[in-house]
């Protein structure tokens, strides 16, 4: 263990939500081919293990997301970009990405595959936060719910990029302080004449 972490999920936990997944996942294809949506970079290591133990042909496909704030006038507005999407019409498709929080990217790709005619999509996530959610997203499968806090390994990233490569899931502290020192501050505006 590194110091200054401390194991949330380990190996082993990790493993048998995996198999449980591709078991679930499995059944409902039922042998038949299932395009993979592997989300870049969060979601590589998440997607490989669960791959493996989907039985019946998987096609795997890999896109990145790029999130950008964008000056619009005196105003800030937040626009999502993503690579190149596959051709994915009549296909089963499965999106897979390691954590779904606020809901609000997913739900923008999700709407983009569907332009795309697929026969049927799916979202597949390791760890769900419901309690941080904004949108109306749902998984179909999820390892597990988890707490609000800030974690690292298991494909996600320390804040310096660093940590990806931990074979279990653990939280920090002090990166969990920084990240809600780092959100901004709710601020109630007083409408004028009210006290």
């Amino acid at each position: 263990m590194r110091p200054g972490l401390k194991a949330v999920y380990t190996p082993a936990r990790i493993s048998s939500q995996v198999a449980r997944l591709g078991q679930e996942i499995s059944r409902t294809y039922r042998g038949g081919t299932v395009d993979v949506l592997v989300i870049l970079e969060s979601a590589f290591i998440f997607g490989a293990d669960l791959v493996r133990h989907i039985a019946g042909p998987v096609i795997c496909h890999f896109v990145r997301n790029d999130v950008q704030d964008v000056q619009q006038g005196e105003y800030i507005r937040r626009e999502i970009f993503f690579s190149l999407r596959p051709v994915l019409k009549g296909r089963d498709v499965l999106l897979v990405d390691t954590v779904l929080e606020t809901g609000v990217t997913t739900e923008f790709l999700l709407r983009r595959l569907w332009e795309g005619d697929p026969k049927s999509l799916r979202l597949a996530v390791l760890l769900d936060k419901p309690q941080e959610r904004r949108v109306d997203v749902k998984p179909d499968y999820f390892g597990f719910v988890a707490a609000s806090n800030y974690l690292v390994g298991y494909g996600l990233p320390g804040d310096d990029g660093s940590l990806r490569n931990l074979p279990y899931l653990a939280g920090s502290e002090k990166l969990d302080r920084e990240r809600k020192a780092a959100q901004p501050v709710k601020r109630s505006r007083r409408r004028p004449g009210r006290k």
